[in-house]
C-alpha cells in the first residue's frame, strides 16, 4: 500500500471500432473499508462480465481504478482540514472519471455513456459521488449501481472525531515536536509510516474514512437526499438479504447485553439510552425475525444467543435502512440477495472464482448458480448499456422503485432465479433508522 497506486485497467472487447461513436463504458471502484483493497483483485476481474456483454448484445467497455487508502487517502485532522487536503481517495476517483472522460474514445468508448459502480466502500464512493459538491453534476456519469453502499454512510461527521488517531499517528512517527506534524509526516519513509499503519496480519487500528469537508462532502448524505442535491441519473441500488450477519457483534446472549453494546461505545458510537430503549422493541428477541431467515425459529448458541436480534439491527442499520432511504428518494431499481460481498461473483459472471482462495464460489453448486450469474451478469450489463436492466433480458421484469404502492423489490435467488416481493419487511425499524438519522451520523 502505498501513494503510486493511481491506475486503471481498461478491458473491453478485441473488434471494439474506434471510429464508431464508442461503446457505453463501466467503471468499477473496489470496496475494502476505505482501508485495503484493489482494482486489480481476480474477484473483479471483468473479462467474464465483458464477454457476456458481447454475447446478448450488449457490449460495454469496462474501467477499474485503485485510489489511496487508509491514511494515504482519507488521514483527517484539524491540520488536514486546514490544508485543504480533505478526502484525497474520493479526489482520486473523480480524477480518474475526469480522465475517462477524456481519453476513453481512444480506447473505443462513449465518453457520454458512463456509468459507475461499486460495492461496499466503493458503494458508498459511488454515493458521494453522487452528492459531490451538493449534487453538482460535472458529466462525469450517466449512471450509477451501488452494490451494498449508497449516498448515506455512518462515518464520523468531521475531523474532530479523527483528531485523537492523528495525534496518535504523530505521536508513534515522532512527529509531535514539530510545529507543522502534517509537513512532518509527508517525509516520514514509507516503510516506516506503513509499519505504524498496518499491522502484520494487514489490518490497521486507524479506521480514517471520508468525513465532511464543505467542499467536496458538504453535508451529510441524508440531508442532501433529503434536500434532493444528487446528480439525477439512474441507478440501481442494492442490499444482500442477510448483510448483518457480516457486521452483527457476536456473543451476546441476553436483551441487557444488547442494550450495553447499544449504549457502551460498542457500536461504533455510544447511542442515547432513550433511542437504545427503541431499538430493543422494534428489534425483539425473537428468532423468527432474525437472520438468516432461513433458520426459522432456531437460535445460533455458538455466535450468541440473541445474535439473529442483534444482526437483524447491524444489517439494517449498515445497509437496508441506507439502501431503502436511498430508493424513497430516487425512485430506482433494488435487488437483494445473501450476505455481505455474496453477489459479487454472480454479478461478474466468476465461474472460475477468480481470486477467491479459500472456496470457488461456484464449486458443488447447482447449475441454477450459474444460470442467476448470467442473468444478474446480463442486467448489470443491460443497465450499463441501455441504463434499463430489462433491455437484454427476456424472462425477469425489474420494474423501476416506486411504479407500484408498495414499492416492490426484486429479489435474485438461485433456487427460483428471481422474484418479485414488497419492499416492506421490517419496515418499522427501518422508518425508525432513517428518522433518527443525525444521531446515528448519517
Amino acid at each position: 500500500m502505498s501513494e503510486a497506486c493511481l491506475t486503471l485497467n481498461v478491458i473491453r472487447g478485441s473488434s471494439v471500432d474506434q471510429d464508431s461513436n464508442g461503446l457505453p463504458v463501466g467503471v468499477w471502484i473496489h470496496g475494502g473499508g476505505f482501508y485495503m483493497g484493489s482494482g486489480a483483485d481476480q474477484r473483479y476481474n471483468m473479462s467474464a462480465i465483458v464477454s457476456n456483454s458481447y454475447e446478448i448484445g450488449k457490449p460495454f467497455i469496462a474501467v477499474t481504478l485503485n485510489y489511496r487508502l487508509s491514511a494515504w487517502g482519507f488521514l483527517s485532522s484539524s491540520q488536514v482540514t486546514g490544508s485543504g487536503n480533505t478526502n484525497l481517495g474520493l479526489r482520486d476517483q473523480r480524477l480518474a472519471l475526469q480522465w475517462i472522460r477524456e481519453n476513453i474514445q481512444a480506447f473505443g468508448g462513449n465518453p457520454d455513456k458512463v456509468t459507475i459502480w461499486g460495492e461496499s466502500a466503493g458503494a458508498v464512493s459511488v454515493g458521494y459521488h453522487l452528492t459531490a459538491y451538493g449534487g453538482r453534476d460535472d458529466g462525469l456519469f450517466r449512471g450509477a449501481i451501488m452494490q451494498s453502499g449508497g449516498s448515506i454512510a455512518s462515518n464520523p461527521s468531521n475531523h474532530t472525531e479523527y483528531q485523537d488517531q492523528y495525534d496518535d499517528l504523530v505521536l508513534k512517527l515522532n512527529c509531535s515536536d514539530v510545529a507543522d506534524t502534517l509537513q512532518c509526516l509527508r517525509e516520514v519513509p514509507f516503510p516506516e509510516l506503513n509499519s505504524v499503519l498496518n499491522g502484520t496480519d494487514g489490518q490497521s487500528e486507524y479506521n480514517f474514512s471520508p468525513v465532511l469537508d464543505g467542499d467536496l462532502i458538504r453535508n451529510w448524505g441524508s440531508v442532501h437526499l433529503d434536500r434532493h442535491e444528487f446528480v439525477r441519473v439512474p441507478i440501481i441500488a442494492g442490499t444482500n438479504t442477510d448483510e448483518g450477519t457480516a457486521f452483527g457483534p457476536t456473543g451476546i446472549n441476553t436483551t441487557a447485553q444488547f442494550y450495553s453494546y447499544l449504549t457502551d461505545g460498542s457500536f461504533r458510537f455510544q447511542i442515547p439510552p432513550t433511542i437504545a430503549n427503541q431499538i430493543l422493541k422494534l428489534y425483539p428477541d425473537d428468532p423468527s425475525q432474525g437472520i438468516p431467515s432461513y433458520l426459522g425459529n432456531k437460535r445460533v448458541p455458538s455466535n450468541g444467543y440473541q445474535w439473529r436480534r442483534t444482526s437483524a439491527f447491524a444489517g439494517d442499520f449498515s445497509m437496508h435502512a441506507n439502501r431503502r432511504r436511498q430508493c424513497e428518494v430516487a425512485s430506482v431499481p433494488y435487488l437483494s440477495g445473501a450476505t455481505h460481498f455474496e453477489e459479487v461473483a454472480f454479478v461478474f459472471h466468476n465461474y472460475a472464482g477468480l481470486g477467491y482462495h479459500y472456496g470457488k464460489p461456484f464449486t458443488g453448486m447447482p447449475e441454477a448458480y450459474k444460470v442467476l450469474s448470467r442473468l444478474m451478469a446480463s442486467m448489470w450489463a443491460s443497465f450499463i448499456h441501455d441504463l434499463d436492466p430489462n433491455s437484454g433480458i427476456n424472462s425477469s421484469q425489474w420494474n423501476a422503485y416506486g411504479w407500484s404502492a408498495p414499492p416492490v423489490d426484486l429479489v435474485f435467488d438461485a433456487n427460483v432465479t428471481s422474484s418479485l416481493e414488497p419492499d416492506t419487511w421490517r419496515k418499522e425499524g427501518i422508518d425508525y433508522i432513517n428518522s433518527m438519522a443525525r444521531a446515528f451520523w448519517r
